[in-house]
């Protein structure tokens, strides 16, 4: 059981987080910015109604064809000019985030724009838009519809949902680049989530902010000047014995398996893929993580809002046996040096170097953005001498590696989430590949992007976990540059 002083220690993290929070809500309310009139938004955002109308249909019937006689019908009556607006926008909007902010802003969001470009991911799902609306506009301007052609490629995307739902969306828009479709439009995000680490490294702010009925005018508008950014994806591969993952996260799919293993496998494996942006990590943190996901679904009452979820993970950790507890207490509480091996290949090297873990870590986090953990820096600013002596460069959100660093027991994580300390630095990598084997351990704690599972593990046959970066990067609205 935690002490006072640990549990002080955690809920010093969780408070922190909830400052930050607070002011970053007050800097997105919008009373230091100049006000955009509600019209003159519109003009720059709505697109015809017989396009929005058609892209619409073709998303919600999952039919091209029927898109056009909406369109047709759209069109008599109308006396909207048929020409593509400066940035047409469609937004995302996950009404179950942001406790009670989700309804309201999607009236708002109506309110603003036009129904037929906001998107409610309870009703209508991103690949279902990426699959028939874009393709609705795309058919549209192969029949030489100008306006569908133009509107197609100015088009750009907000989504107003956490981390979760913004890889969501990014993972939904990849399927242009591999079916080589026309040009992908660039992601904006208005912040609905706990963490919010996507939006605070693009600019676009770490919580919902307090005046947010001006302040989400305020955001459509940045995300019509907003330059474009690159971001790294990364894919990650799980080969394991013939089994089952249960309770996976929606982003850990079955596939057939792509990875190359020098090591003994029985004649029978699963292969599970996915994809992240954020984050993977392997230890106590995902264990955290895993309990609190589910400790909010039995008790959703608990879970009111950003700040009430961070206090609430940081009670949780204390009982989860991060503080002062010896590495060697119990098999469960161990260092991960007893289970896992760490290869990784050095940017412009083809060959895995096998990387040592102190026996002290716990928790294996490879970080692909500045933020973690609701906008803290454990990798850090580091100064170049210090870049020079380790080999390192410095971290960048598109500069295809990932920064591989450990936390220790729980006082040496809260430390390094108040940014007291920095985390300890292992690696930077282009390529990770872990090899886990149970012994005493009959599972392990893996997440990507705050999705936890379960991981089962043997003794007789390792699980292999293999991380390579996507052959292309994910376009971002950089809110900071507008």
């Amino acid at each position: 059981m935690a002490t006072s002083d640990e549990a002080s220690a955690a809920a010093g993290s969780a408070a922190f987080a909830a400052r930050v929070s607070l002011w970053e809500s007050l800097k997105g309310c919008g009373i230091f910015h100049k006000e955009i009139e509600k019209e003159e938004l519109r003009r720059k955002i709505v697109m015809p109604k017989y396009l929005r109308v058609a892209m619409r249909t073709a998303s919600t019937t999952r039919d091209v064809a029927a898109a056009a006689a909406a369109a047709s019908s759209a069109v008599v009556g109308d006396e909207e000019p048929m020409v593509a607006p400066e940035a047409p926008l469609v937004v995302f909007v996950n009404s179950k985030s942001g406790g009670r902010h989700g309804p309201e802003l999607k009236e708002r969001l109506h309110e603003l724009i036009s129904e037929e470009q906001v998107f409610d991911l309870q009703t209508i799902q991103p690949p279902d838009f990426v699959e028939y609306g874009l393709a609705c506009l795309e058919q549209m301007a192969s029949q030489g519809d100008a306006c569908a052609k133009d509107t197609r490629e100015k088009l750009r995307i907000v989504v107003a949902g956490g981390d979760g739902t913004v890889g969501w969306v990014l993972g939904s828009l990849r399927e242009l680049y591999e079916s080589r479709r026309d040009s992908v439009p660039p992601t904006g995000i208005i912040p609905l989530g706990t963490g919010n680490d996507l939006s605070r490294t693009f600019g676009w702010g770490g919580s919902f902010p307090f005046a947010w009925r001006s302040a989400v005018k305020r955001l459509l508008n940045k995300a019509v000047v907003a330059p474009i950014c690159r971001l790294d994806s990364w894919h990650l591969e799980v080969v394991m014995p013939e089994g089952e993952i249960k309770e996976k996260p929606y982003t850990l799919k079955q596939k057939n398996k792509e990875m190359d293993i020098e090591g003994e496998m029985p004649e029978k494996i699963s292969c599970y893929g996915g994809v992240f942006y954020n984050y993977f990590s392997i230890g106590m943190d995902a264990q955290v993580a895993y309990g609190f996901h589910h400790l909010r679904n039995e008790k959703p009452y608990l879970a009111q809002g950003p700040v009430a979820n961070k206090l609430i993970y940081a009670g949780y950790s204390c009982t989860q046996g991060w503080f002062c507890t010896p590495c060697a207490a119990t098999p469960n509480l161990r260092g991960l040096k007893n289970i896992l091996r760490l290869f990784i290949k050095r940017a412009n090297c083809s060959e895995w170097e096998q990387i040592p873990i102190h026996p002290s870590v716990r928790s294996l986090v490879c970080l692909n953005l500045y933020n973690y953990g609701s906008g803290r820096h454990p990798w850090g600013d580091l100064n170049p001498e210090y870049l020079e002596k380790r080999g390192f460069v410095e971290a960048h959100a598109d500069d295809g590696l990932l920064e591989i660093f450990g936390l220790k027991e729980g006082w040496h994580a809260s430390f390094v989430m108040a940014e007291v300390i920095k985390a300890k630095h292992i690696a930077q990598a282009a390529a990770i590949k872990l090899e886990l084997r149970g012994g005493q351990w009959n599972r392990a704690y893996l997440q990507m992007d705050g999705e936890p599972w379960r991981q089962p593990l043997t003794n007789d046959y390792s699980t292999f976990v293999e991380i390579k970066k996507m052959p292309f990067h994910s376009l971002m609205l950089n809110g900071e540059g507008s």
